[in-house]
């Protein structure tokens, strides 16, 4: 039997607008952009609107021009906590570096986000490839890009063994006995690798989910093979139909060669929606966006990405000679990206700037209006073949955010929201896992696309867990074994 397939939608939240110049924009509230509130009200609408999760992106710099635009003011993991407290089911996905943090500190990071949310984190995985972000970290130069992705298997390997260092039920809290943890439940880690050394156990139980859902955003060669063995959920922005069918076949096979089920990472293909009444009103609407950018701010970052300096580069020709792919040191996907549009588009500098100024990455999809142009689902089911399987949607291009006019909800919302998280073949979910847009069991549950039935903190605490059959590394089950992580004579209880 065939089941109908179902688009996941995620909207990506950053400041007061997703475009560089959002706060310049007549009806854009740019106060906002240091507003817990705001954030909290987005979130909330984005939940309303039954969409899968909310996204916060981050670099560990300043930007390219401090003086026209700063991406990002707050750290995201501190300010999903602030969000989470004011939403129920929507999933909050935080980026954060593997090339500037520690496993063990970025680990328990997540799992305290993932237990103040009730199971709703996500971590999207960078590797981090700007200067101004290794300068910050006393280097002189950006590591090379395969240096950056070797240290992220390994840092995912480290975090997801100190997820797995306490077991489902080892917190007993049992007053009569004095037994606040069982020690046998709590293991030693020991890991040791070519850059990290560490021994465990986390010291945060184990988080309702297991682990936070694992994202990841990077088309290059390294970037693949990453999400084919650690990612959930891939973001991508390529421009053409063509050139997304190519990463989804690329992708999904790599996965498989891992042992995966290709079914189990979803691809969400970026667009950049500006809405009005007609195509026309929307077309306009884009034009006072355009009409904003700081071309200054534009080159500085444009040639951040490209690896060649346009400071003095005439804006209504076309781009000069690039490097090289193997020479970029930087975010080898995004230049590709940048490249390939520029050229196959025949655009100068000036159109060029036009076109990115949605987003350092280019959007798959350029406006969707309520009229006219190409339809996400268009993407779900092209070529007859489903080969672009998820869609994934920053906030739209409507003064005001993600409201409709008057705060109406969404026309013809579905009574149940589709979810994106890991399935659980057995119905018994853990502590807030029904709740979740974008979610996973813990241990090793089977993923998939599912709606279970809620469970109750109640139920979990009685030890209602799912089947184990992930693909990621895992500790074997230790009901019957001794200890790795014994009670010490004087010591504190793990």
């Amino acid at each position: 039997m065939t089941h109908p397939r179902q688009m996941h939608l995620n909207a990506f939240l950053m400041g007061v607008g997703h475009h560089e110049a959002a706060w310049r924009h007549p009806r854009t509230e740019a106060r906002r952009l240091l507003d817990v509130a705001h954030f909290q009200e987005l979130a909330r609408t984005a939940e309303r609107g039954r969409l899968d999760a909310v996204f916060l992106a981050d670099t560990l710099a300043v930007g390219p021009r401090v003086e026209h635009n700063v991406t990002t003011v707050f750290e995201p993991l501190t300010l999903l906590s602030a969000v989470a407290a004011t939403t129920e089911r929507i999933g909050l996905i935080a980026t954060a570096s593997t090339g500037y943090n520690h496993p063990f500190t970025l680990a328990r990071a997540f799992a305290s986000l993932d237990h103040i949310s009730g199971g709703r984190a996500g971590w999207n995985i960078v590797t981090s490839g700007g200067a101004d972000e290794a300068a910050n970290f006393g280097l002189d130069r950006v590591p090379d890009h395969g240096e950056r992705y070797a240290r992220a298997h390994e840092f995912l390997d480290a975090a997801v063994r100190l997820w797995d260092s306490w077991e489902d039920d080892a917190i007993v809290l049992d007053a009569e006995s004095g037994t606040f943890t069982a020690p046998d439940r709590v293991h030693r880690v020991d890991h040791v690798g070519p850059r990290f050394t560490i021994r465990g156990p986390l010291n945060s139980p184990r988080p309702p989910q297991g682990r936070p859902v694992l994202v990841q955003a990077g088309s290059s060669e390294d970037g693949i093979a990453f999400a084919a063995r650690w990612a959930e959920a891939v973001f991508t922005a390529q421009q053409t139909l063509e050139e997304g069918q190519r990463f989804y076949s690329a992708l999904k096979n790599r996965a498989a060669a891992h042992g995966r089920s290709p079914d189990t990472v979803k691809v969400l293909p970026g667009i950049v929606p500006f809405i009005a009444g007609t195509e026309a009103e929307a077309k306009e609407l884009e034009q006072e966006f355009t009409e904003l950018i700081s071309p200054t701010y534009s080159l500085r970052q444009l040639s951040a990405t490209l690896g060649v300096d346009l400071t003095d580069h005439p804006l209504d020709a076309p781009l000069p000679p690039l490097p090289p792919l193997r020479e970029i040191r930087g975010n080898q996907s995004r230049f590709q990206l940048v490249a390939d549009l520029a050229e196959r588009e025949s655009l100068t500098v000036r159109q060029l700037i036009a076109r990115l100024g949605h987003e350092p990455r280019p959007p798959h999809v350029r406006r969707h209006p309520r009229a006219g142009g190409r339809r996400p689902g268009d993407l779900v089911h092209a070529g007859g073949r489903r080969r672009v399987q998820h869609h994934a949607s920053p906030p739209a291009r409507r003064p005001g955010g993600l409201r409709r006019p008057g705060g109406a909800g969404p026309p013809g919302a579905r009574p149940v929201p589709h979810r994106l998280h890991r399935a659980d073949p057995a119905g018994a979910l853990r502590a807030g896992a029904a709740r979740q847009l974008l979610r996973a069991p813990r241990g090793r549950g089977g993923r998939g696309l599912t709606s279970p039935a809620p469970a109750s903190c109640r139920d979990a605490r009685r030890g209602r867990t799912p089947s184990r059959s992930a693909p990621l590394p895992r500790r074997r089950a230790t009901t019957s074994r001794k200890s790795e992580f014994p009670r010490e004579s004087g010591s504190q209880n793990p």
